[in-house]
């Protein structure tokens, strides 16, 4: 039998090992609009696992939980190596991980009856879901001060779309920008507790080697009515299968931390906007 078949065909196994090993797993929302809303995959650590259920730790950022209702369905993705499977769950509800440290918010996910292999080539695209993942806008950040006002500036305009309707169009206006080097392209792959996790392609390999921090633009339109723009600095990176750059860039808010706040708030109201035609169903 093929390995790749084996692992599907135990992926319980597999489970257990990521549980063992301390490891995390990736959800998104399941919905089924059609309305250009982007999925935002979230990155969690695995807790514990029985027969009937999953237990994560609870969702959010910078200390802040996001809103998870139960009976949400979800969709989670296992990776094993560079291996990927897709499975359906449902939000049970919330409970308690309890650690020397202290207790820690979780929630409690169904057991998934099966999952199915993400091809390498189309690895958002299974039986299960299609996920379509946001865009974002990088350029290296030569000088972090010079992010500063535009980052109230984005949130001023936010704050006030908010308020009167609307949505803004991405400026590639030069004065829009900070201070900052050749634009590049990626893909916003996931969400962590003080970070983000980005798919850059190939070709732009050079510019995400070439810095340390890099200002950022995540376009979550039309829920976020401006795309949400935030400094970053690169944690770590790797290269995929595909040759692409996987780029974990770290929440940087030493020189704007009054952005830290409205971010998180943004992200929040982001995942919260997806839950409400899912319970209104």
């Amino acid at each position: 039998m093929p390995a790749n078949r084996s692992r599907t065909d135990r992926w319980k196994d597999s489970l257990h090992r990521i549980y063992e090993r301390g490891g995390g797993l990736e959800f998104a929302i399941k919905h089924d609009r059609d309305d250009g809303v982007k999925d935002l995959v979230w990155r969690v650590k695995l807790l514990g696992l029985s027969e009937s259920e999953i237990v994560v730790e609870h969702p959010g950022a910078m200390g802040q939980a996001f809103r998870i209702d139960e009976g949400i369905e979800l969709v989670g993705i296992m990776s094993v190596g560079q291996n990927r499977w897709m499975f359906s769950t449902k939000v049970l509800g919330k409970t308690t991980n309890e650690t020397r440290h202290g207790s820690f918010p979780a929630i409690r996910l169904s057991m998934p009856e099966k999952v199915v292999r993400c091809m390498r080539r189309n690895a958002e695209r299974t039986s299960i879901a299609h996920l379509e993942l946001p865009s974002v806008e990088c350029w290296k950040l030569l000088d972090p001060m010079s992010a500063v006002p535009i980052e109230v500036a984005n949130r001023v305009q936010i704050e006030e779309l908010c308020r009167n309707g609307g949505t803004a169009s991405a400026s590639n206006d030069p004065m829009a920008l900070p201070s900052v080097g050749p634009k590049f392209e990626a893909q916003l792959a996931n969400l962590g507790g003080g970070g983000v996790g980005l798919v850059v392609p190939q070709a732009y390999r050079a510019e995400i080697d070439s810095g340390k921090q890099f200002w950022i633009r995540m376009d979550l339109r039309p829920s976020i009515p401006a795309p949400l723009v935030l400094t970053t600095k690169l944690a770590h990176s790797h290269i995929d299968s595909m040759q692409n750059t996987i780029a974990g860039m770290a929440f940087e808010f030493g020189y704007n931390n009054q952005h830290k706040g409205f971010v998180v708030q943004q992200i929040s109201r982001y995942l919260g906007s997806m839950q409400s035609p899912r319970k209104a169903a």
